[in-house]
């Protein structure tokens, strides 16, 4: 059975389309011949349609123009992004530059610390730099980088820039270790200023170690300065320590004037030599002193030699008289 054609849109739609398409490759080979050709008066003809042209097609070059300021923002939005990241690099930088130079200022001023502290003139020193502890039986202790070879010897008193710290116990060629103050196994002599008492800081492995055997606790008041006594000569007299508080247990304690949150540097201090005790009698008794040696007398000299004017009869008197009184005095006490 035969199909009937039926006319509809669709019927006409295609045949229009391909003559719409003829017609623009038409003109597009045509607009190619125009501007391929050189000629004066194609060229006259060229600029006098463009003229007429281009100017009315600015509503179909909008698109074209949105589309291009598309294509920039993005390219400006990757360099900023680019920018953004290299200015957090640069950022990060800056932090760990600005961390180098906090550190570097504490050293400086701890340093500055040092060198303005007030000691005894004769008392002379050496700086170290803490190192970390090497795990010592001590519980609270550090390693200096100095040592034997720099004349550091065991005993010595080390201070920060302020205050005392604890003292030497160890010395190896090129390291030595501190003892501090707070470790349990501590014990100095310390004198509280302005009431002159003596007592003990023991140390007990905390901030704020404690004050034994105060002469008179009521002489003692919080904020006291607490100084080395030097008691045994093991300090030298007039080291800062800090200042008395009263802790929470009510027992008398000091809060430590050194920082020992951060040990960077120490001052070892040059004690005077002590002198060696070899016999333990020289701890109580006191020197002797040298005996001078008595005049000799010649006994068959004077008793040939003839006797002074005045001076025999009078000692012979004297020495009668005393005899004599000495035998009545023992007559009568026969009697």
């Amino acid at each position: 059975m035969a199909k009937i054609r039926t006319n509809g849109p669709e019927n006409y739609s295609r045949p229009i389309r391909r003559l719409l398409v003829g017609i623009l490759v038409v003109l597009l080979l045509g607009l190619f011949v125009l501007w391929r050709i050189d000629s004066p008066r194609v060229e006259r003809f060229r600029a006098a349609l463009v003229d007429a042209v281009v100017p009315n097609m600015d509503w179909a070059l909008a698109p074209v123009t949105r589309a291009m300021a598309m294509i920039d923002n993005f390219q400006s939005y990757t360099r900023i992004y680019e920018q953004n990241q290299e200015l957090k690099r640069e950022l990060q930088q800056m932090k760990a530059w600005k961390e180098a130079a906090l550190q570097l200022e504490q050293k400086n001023a701890r340093l500055l610390d040092l060198n303005q502290v007030r000691l005894d003139p004769k008392l002379t020193h050496v700086t170290g730099v803490v190192m970390a502890d090497s795990g010592s039986p001590f519980r609270q202790s550090v390693l200096l980088n100095v040592g034997a070879r720099d004349g550091i010897r065991d005993g010595w008193a080390t201070m920060d820039g302020i205050g005392l710290v604890g003292r030497i116990s160890g010395v190896g060629s090129r390291t030595s270790r501190v003892i501090l103050v707070t470790d349990t196994s501590s014990r100095i002599p310390v004198t509280i200023q302005p009431s002159g008492q003596k007592a003990i800081l023991s140390g007990d492995n905390s901030p704020l170690p404690p004050l034994d055997f105060v002469e008179d606790d009521d002489e003692v008041r919080p904020g006291d300065r607490v100084v080395t006594s030097g008691d045994g000569g093991v300090f030298p007299a007039g080291l800062l320590v800090g200042q008395v508080v009263m802790g929470s247990d009510r027992r008398l304690r000091v809060a430590l004037a050194a920082d020992y949150q951060r040990l960077e540097f120490l001052r070892v201090l040059r004690s005077h030599e002590l002198e060696t005790i070899s016999d333990p009698g020289g701890l109580i008794a006191p020197p002797l002193l040298p005996s001078v040696p008595l005049p000799e007398v010649d006994a068959e000299g004077e008793a040939a030699a003839p006797p002074a004017p005045g001076g025999g009869s009078v000692a012979d008197q004297g020495s009668g008289d005393a005899e004599g009184g000495g035998l009545s005095a023992s007559g009568g006490a026969d009697g």
